[in-house]
């Protein structure tokens, strides 16, 4: 016979849990990066395209629109010919970037843990 099931001591609000869609929104392919770069100061595309160089001018289109939609990022259409638009973070933007720093921090230590992992032993 199996174990008793034991009853889970963590409240989770229905019917969707918070942490489940703020990852939602940073799983998304390049997200994160683009809210990093944006945490410094509003950036043109072109410029996010620099900042980012692996990313396609597509995803990075998506990303924006996708991040404008959930109310991370506003576009403010810029007044110059030809015309050009500027990213920023909202309030709710800025509120990621100490969580992703987090990421970035415990992503350093495990790329050192590995590489030490990796070596060989010295004889």
């Amino acid at each position: 016979m199996g174990l008793p099931l034991r009853k889970s001591k963590v409240v989770a609000p229905a019917p969707t849990c918070p942490l489940t869609e703020c990852m939602r929104l940073l799983r998304g392919a390049w997200a994160p990066n683009v809210i990093w770069y944006l945490s410094g100061e509003p950036r043109r595309f072109g410029e996010l395209r620099h900042d980012i160089p692996r990313i396609s001018a597509r995803v990075l289109s998506a990303r924006l629109r996708e991040l404008e939609a959930k109310g991370v990022v506003t576009r403010r259409v810029l007044d110059t010919s030809p015309p050009s638009a500027e990213y920023a973070l909202t309030d709710l933007g800025r509120e990621l970037v100490p969580a992703i720093h987090a990421i970035v921090e415990v992503g350093k230590k495990l790329k050192a843990a590995t590489a030490t992992r990796s070596r060989p032993a010295a004889k």
